[in-house]
């Protein structure tokens, strides 16, 4: 019964099903890329081989994070799940900062001791296909992260990105060997990736760091708070301690109404649900708090609520 209800829940989540497809295509496109680069001979195919192996750990742990943040909070996790996201969008980035270190490495060491001989019309086939597979999967997982919000398909998005972006410097790099007969054009590529696969290691880590460290929600959502809170400026009269944060899929907003002292709690409980239940129409999900105060003179601007 349990594994039965477990897998309902994974085909009702769209984030785990969007989770799963880039595990299996990293997993098709690694076999393709390793295949071909051996028989090739290109080391810009083999370091991109070597960044999918990166890819498959980071998707599994990518689903991984996914499940576990759409388990609902329990006595031992009252906020839920959602920071796995956030831990595993920091470990993808330090699997594929290594990878790029590692790419940087090897190109060096095969700009310094020369090239093999490299097969170009293979290689630039099952880059090609590889690019294409890498499109499809992006834009399948983005649309995913933007309709779950979820982090940790966002970074599974830019991580997909990156991989295309390595196809077309990779089809790049054959294309240049096979017109000039220079197999350096091979290396020199491999070098500009792993370049290119730090930078983006820094930008995911940046993300992830947003959500572990609780940073705000983003100006535009706390507006969006805001406006909701002024469309009752006649009931209320200043709120303030707003506090916003994410964690994976779930936001949490918390803050202080001010309101006059002679309604009663009946009044204000009604206010604060219908205030409520905007913000959540406003921000999906979202988990709202709000503790009443009586108006004391303090915080009070009935035009424009100050925080």
């Amino acid at each position: 019964m349990t594994a039965r209800l477990a897998r309902e829940s994974f085909f009702r989540d769209r984030a785990s099903r969007a989770a799963v497809v880039p595990v299996i295509s990293n997993a098709t496109v690694l076999v393709l890329k390793l295949v071909v680069g051996l028989i090739t001979g290109s080391i810009a195919v083999l370091s991109d081989a070597v960044d999918s192996a990166e890819d498959i750990g980071a998707s599994s742990f990518d689903l991984w994070s996914v499940r576990l943040s759409a388990k609902p909070a329990d006595i031992e996790h009252p906020y839920g799940h959602g920071k796995a996201e956030g831990v595993a969008a920091a470990a993808e980035a330090i699997l594929i900062g290594a990878g790029g270190l590692f790419i940087f490495y090897q190109a060096l060491r095969r700009l310094v001791a020369g090239e093999a001989e490299i097969d170009v019309g293979l290689g630039i086939i099952a880059m090609t296909i590889t690019a294409a597979v890498n499109l499809g999967v992006a834009l399948y997982v983005s649309r995913a992260a933007k309709a779950t919000g979820s982090i940790a398909l966002a970074a599974g998005t830019r991580h997909l990105l990156t991989n295309l972006a390595q196809a077309a410097a990779v089809i790049i790099a054959l294309v240049l060997v096979g017109l000039t007969g220079k197999r350096e054009f091979d290396a020199a590529i491999a070098l500009v990736l792993s370049g290119f696969l730090v930078f983006s290691a820094v930008r995911i880590g940046i993300g992830a760091s947003y959500q572990i460290m609780d940073v705000r929600l983003p100006q535009s959502e706390e507006d969006l708070i805001l406006e909701t809170i002024l469309r009752y400026s006649e009931d209320v009269r200043g709120f303030h301690k707003l506090r916003t944060r994410r964690s994976g899929r779930q936001r949490y907003v918390e803050l202080h109404l001010i309101v006059d002292a002679g309604k009663s709690v009946r009044e204000m409980h009604a206010i604060c649900d219908r205030i409520e239940k905007e913000i959540i129409e406003a921000l999906p999900g979202a988990e709202v708090t709000i503790h009443v105060e009586p108006d004391d003179g303090r915080f009070r601007q009935p035009r424009q609520l100050t925080r």
